[in-house]
């Protein structure tokens, strides 16, 4: 099993350097998030994830849950380490003061997240959910509801879960069948069953907040009709002790592919007593505040992989001797050269880099966004960050997602037959990250939500303005050092533009067009916006080492990795781009019959 490292100085970069934390943190009032407090938390978050929760990973793998009468165990070493999660403080970072919160920016527990998931994907699962669950109820939840499950949920000693998806329907979740039916004192007796709930029942925490979508009694079919409730494993009294346990039972947990030391559970409410939050039948807008802050958990979970599978390569990679190198002898001492000086092995290697650093500089980008959403000054400033989450919230979840299965894949293909033996841990990675495609609405799902109501249903007005900002720093930049790559990139843009208009025209004629394009739209999508972080990540390694910054190697590396990116990863693009344009004919052409005609 390979170490992990928490990248701290390249945290720094993406978010200090590249997007000047400093600054955005003074002027939306975060005082206390000064460089010293941030390298600090940073500091001891880097000891606890290398030091506690690592070296439980491989454990959690090969033990996974016990589910014994409804009651779930999980992994020898998980109750000690979430014990010492609380006492760190962990879950309380980026929450509200009112209610025992440190009141800190999110996109600084942005960095805490990916740490945590980098060392143990399915540790990292059961508080991840809780921040979902408490972003929802300050929005929507009541005075009273606030005051009774909040500050259990914010210390950690309660976590919280999202509860969508049924048997029967997936992602339409108009085909629900959850009942739940109005009490004498206002409150709601649910009825239904529920799959593939994350963390739904476990030994972490004392008790467990769902947050339910079911449907009323005298609510109409269809998504108009859904309702948003919270249901706890055990009820609780107005002033926020835990009473008597609710209708909420475990009824199995699934035997996976991955993430094995994660509990998902089919959680079933018998007359299980709910406290509808926000209003009667719009629960799919109150829980779309938990979906998106997840989608942006996830596309965090996609770098941690990328992050992860890199280290374990490279590790390897410098280690592994293997034949002798094709431009004469590098380790002469030895019986072959270490197979990092191998052209294909640094293929990989770099990939996985580019993107794990491209992600990350996206996500940080991303955490400022909605810093800004919860602090921003101006309501001008809140709606345009807002906009710019909207747009890029399905291309990070989606393409970061999709390229870690990819660079964990190249992972066990660095170490050869070794990575597919279980000891190493790198296809336990593979196993791992599958799941970060589908959860929270898979690739295609991203995919027609972006090019469907993100772009299309406004007619580009999201596009657009994201787009002219970056032919605007391409304009500003392109008789520098960045010329070539500016040129480049504002090529792909236009490219990306008049594509976006020949979908518009071809979906009026024939809506299939849309899904045809969708998901390589996303990726051509992805792999243009990774290329705007890495082109602004080169201008600020340039900048330094035009200062003479101490740090020379790390710059240039950057400066490498940025003119890799452009090589070598951006021009998949065009493949992407060359299959969208040939529209849906190909796709649409067979009968269902056809289909099995081969078999």
């Amino acid at each position: 099993m390979f170490e992990y490292k928490a990248p701290l100085r390249d945290f720094k970069f993406a978010t200090q350097e590249l997007f000047n934390s400093e600054d955005h943190y003074q002027k939306l009032g975060f005082e206390d998030a000064s460089p010293e407090m941030i390298e600090a938390i940073l500091s001891e978050a880097a000891k606890f994830t290398e030091q506690v929760i690592a070296p439980i990973n491989q454990i959690g793998d090969q033990q996974g849950c016990h589910w014994d009468n409804g009651k779930v165990t999980t992994p020898d070493g998980f109750k000690d380490a979430y014990r010492h999660y609380i006492d760190g403080g962990w879950p309380t970072l980026s929450q509200s003061i009112e209610f025992g919160g440190q009141g800190l920016p999110h996109s600084l527990n942005t960095m805490v997240s990916e740490m945590l998931s980098s060392a143990n994907h399915s540790f990292a699962m059961y508080p991840g959910l809780s921040h979902g669950c408490m972003s929802t109820l300050e929005h929507h939840g009541t005075e009273q509801q606030k005051n009774m499950f909040m500050p259990h949920l914010v210390d950690g000693t309660w976590t919280g879960t999202m509860c969508l998806t049924e048997s029967h329907c997936g992602t339409d979740l108009g085909l629900l069948s959850t009942k739940a039916e109005l009490n004498e004192d206002g409150t709601y007796s649910l009825n239904g069953s529920k799959i593939f709930i994350s963390a739904g029942e476990h030994d972490l925490s004392e008790n467990i907040v769902h947050l339910v979508i079911a449907r009323a009694i005298d609510s109409p079919k269809g998504t108009k009709g859904i309702s948003l409730f919270i249901v706890p494993k055990f009820n609780v009294n107005d002033d926020g002790t835990v009473s008597d346990e609710n209708g909420v039972s475990c009824g199995s947990i699934e035997h996976k592919m991955g993430i094995n030391g994660n509990a998902t559970c089919v959680i079933n409410f018998d007359n299980a007593k709910g406290y509808l939050i926000g209003e009667k039948n719009r629960g799919l807008n109150c829980m779309f505040t938990f979906m998106n802050g997840a989608r942006l958990g996830v596309a965090n979970e996609g770098v941690a992989a990328s992050e992860a599978a890199f280290q374990g390569s490279l590790a390897y990679a410098k280690d592994r001797l293997q034949m002798r190198s094709m431009s004469g002898v590098k380790n002469p001492n030895g019986p072959a050269d270490p197979i990092i000086v191998h052209p294909d092995v640094r293929r990989m290697l770099l990939t996985q880099k580019s993107i794990a650093e491209g992600g990350r500089a996206l996500v940080a980008y991303l955490g400022q966004l909605v810093d800004t959403t919860h602090a921003g000054k101006t309501q001008q400033d809140i709606i345009e960050a807002n906009n710019r989450l909207a747009l890029l919230t399905p291309i990070a979840k989606a393409f970061l997602t999709e390229t870690a299965v990819d660079n964990t894949s190249y992972g066990i293909q660095v170490f050869g037959g070794h990575g597919f033996i279980k000891e190493w841990g790198m296809e336990q990675l593979l196993r791992d990250t599958k799941i970060c495609c589908l959860y929270e609405g898979t690739t295609g799902i991203q995919a027609l939500d972006l090019i469907g109501r993100k772009v299309l249903a406004n007619k580009g007005e999201l596009l657009n303005s994201f787009t002219a900002e970056i032919i605007a720093f391409c304009q500003k930049n392109q008789n520098g050092n960045l010329g070539e790559y500016c040129a480049t990139l504002q090529e792909y843009v236009e490219l990306w533009q008049d594509v976006t208009k020949d979908i518009a025209m071809k979906s009026a004629i024939n809506a299939d067009e849309i899904g045809a394009a969708s998901v390589d739209y996303l990726m051509l999508s992805g792999y243009i916006v990774l290329a705007f972080m890495w082109i602004q990540s080169a201008k600020t390694a340039q900048q330094a080492l035009n200062e003479q910054a101490t740090e020379n190697d790390f710059y240039q590396a950057k400066q490498n990795t940025a003119e890799f990116y452009f090589d070598r990863i951006l021009p998949k693009a065009h493949g992407h781009l060359a299959c969208l344009r040939n529209g849906a004919k190909s796709l649409m052409a067979m009968s269902e019959e056809q289909f099995s005609l081969s078999i």
